[in-house]
């Protein structure tokens, strides 16, 4: 019995001794940081995915993106690929990105309305005041006080298009680049976009760089009021904003995100040869 057991123990360590061999060259990669944000305006944890560059460095200062829709499920992975991509062919400074993990986008990415198929279908909804607020006095605070920072980006799409419309039209100096994809513009019977002109005559004319963009094959209310919405930043004469739209002729609201980015991100890189 004893011989059979020193057999067993000698086997097994045998195995364990192969896999930890196999093991040893395995190493975690790691893009960045996972962060929990504890929101008293939100009253709920946030979690933040936050993509570093590669050769990050503590002493010196980044632009930052605002992801929405940043989730590891949903648009941080590959937005941070397409930043780490634009560093290094296109001339992009290195980028850190936060994405900002979902809870309740619904509740989050809307403003209140009284239509009631609108509350019906969104029973949590109109609660983006709180979040933007928890963007203001929260996020960016506690971003800006664990990094360097200069420049920021909000990139958004469909309900989060609908609010980085928002911010953009009602607390601007938030950011400085608005990346807006298939805005959802079509809330609350388009009552933004009604209100964008009153709203863009307040502004004041300081240097924003502003992207709509929409897909050829969304919904025809989506496409018109993409356009109906770039024409009015166009028209409302902002001398030092520059305001570019890019329809997608191939894209649908499933698949813009990703092209629609780059195409808005060559916009503000455009490629330049090798010296």
């Amino acid at each position: 019995m004893i011989k059979k057991l020193l057999i067993f123990f000698s086997i097994l360590f045998a195995f364990q001794s192969m896999v930890l061999a196999q093991n040893g060259n395995v190493k975690p990669l790691t893009i960045g940081e996972i962060r929990t944000l504890k929101s008293k305006i939100l009253k709920e944890e946030r979690i933040l995915n936050i993509y570093l560059p590669q050769k990050f460095d503590k002493t010196k200062s980044y632009p930052v993106i605002y992801l929405l829709d940043g989730s590891m499920n949903e648009d941080f992975i590959h937005v941070a690929g397409l930043v780490q991509f634009f560093n290094l062919m296109y001339g992009m400074p290195e980028t850190i990105v936060v994405g900002i993990a979902n809870i309740d986008r619904k509740k989050d990415f809307t403003f209140h309305t009284d239509l009631k198929d609108l509350q019906k279908d969104y029973p949590t909804t109109g609660h983006s005041d709180k979040f933007i607020n928890f963007l203001e006095k929260e996020l960016k605070p506690y971003i800006e006080s664990q990094f360097k920072t200069t420049d920021t980006y909000i990139f958004g799409q469909s309900l989060g298009g609908l609010l980085a419309t928002e911010i953009l039209l009602k607390k601007p100096q938030l950011f400085n680049n608005y990346f807006i994809i298939s805005p959802s513009l079509w809330w609350n019977d388009e009552s933004l976009l009604k209100q964008a002109n009153q709203l863009l005559a307040k502004i004041p004319d300081t240097k924003k760089f502003v992207y709509v963009s929409v897909g050829k094959g969304e919904h025809k209310v989506m496409v018109k009021d993409a356009e109906d919405f770039y024409d009015i930043l166009k028209k409302s004469n902002k001398k030092n904003w520059t305001v570019e739209y890019k329809m997608m002729e191939t894209d649908n609201h499933a698949t813009i995100l990703h092209r629609s980015l780059y195409e808005g991100l060559v916009k503000l890189f455009p490629y330049q040869e090798p010296k």
